[in-house]
């Protein structure tokens, strides 16, 4: 698996604005996601992926993780049925 879609934890956290990393609506944003969430997501997706313990950029000192998955397609397609399958795992507080 060269390349793929990075995914971080802050992409799906209904704490943060848009502008501070949130990369879904609102609405299906959960609570706190966790890379292991996360990866419970994208195997219920049928996504391959591997996890890598990179920081996000504008979150360097909270070494969450990231994830990689292996996919084709639109990011914007991909982080919404993630953020299903989040909400499904872990439902918003």
């Amino acid at each position: 698996m060269e390349k793929g879609l990075i995914l971080y934890p802050c992409y799906f956290d209904a704490k943060l604005k848009r502008n501070e990393g949130r990369r879904v609506s609102s609405d299906i944003a959960v609570h706190t996601p966790a890379i292991p969430d996360i990866e419970r997501a994208l195997a219920s997706c049928g996504i391959t992926y591997r996890r890598e313990k990179k920081s996000h950029p504008s979150w360097w000192w909270k070494h969450e993780g990231r994830v990689i998955a292996a996919c084709s397609g639109p990011k914007t397609e991909i982080l919404r049925k993630v953020a299903a399958e989040l909400k499904k795992i872990a439902p918003r507080k």
